[in-house]
């Protein structure tokens, strides 16, 4: 019993950590599109989960394709557009995050949570895609 109380809490504390971590890349982001800064840097590759990795690399390269993604979203002022524009990359990265985990464990309950996650967040991104298909910016 301690020892699931002790998985619990460190669900509870990546989670936060997670929250933390995504809630700074969504103010730095908008930060730099409202002041008209363009995101610069390497352009990390696109994401691949491998078991060429170890899983801290996976999860660091899956932050760095989601914090990059969300950089360099095409934002337009309108905050609508602009939550569903950024929030494509962030549960892109979830995706790539989940899918990370289930190279590396064979626990059940995570597993399950993974696979929960890759189902849920790609069926969000995909409403996202389709509100802003029907919500397209106007031209400039």
């Amino acid at each position: 019993m301690e020892q699931e109380s002790g998985m619990s809490s460190g669900f509870v504390r990546a989670g936060i950590l997670g929250l933390l971590v995504a809630g700074s890349t969504l103010t730095q982001a908008a930060d730099m599109h409202a002041h008209g800064m363009k995101a610069e840097g390497v352009v990390p590759p696109s994401f691949m989960a491998s078991t060429a990795k170890p899983f801290d690399a996976l999860m660091g390269d899956a932050m760095a394709v989601m914090d990059h993604d969300m950089r360099t979203a095409p934002m337009n002022g309108q905050p609508a557009h602009d939550f569903m524009t950024m929030m494509i990359p962030h549960h892109q990265g979830a995706i790539d995050m989940a899918k990370s985990i289930l190279l590396n464990t064979q626990d059940p309950e995570v597993r399950n949570l993974a696979q929960g996650i890759i189902t849920e967040q790609a069926n969000e991104i995909r409403l996202m895609q389709a509100w802003l298909a029907r919500h397209a910016s106007p031209a400039k």
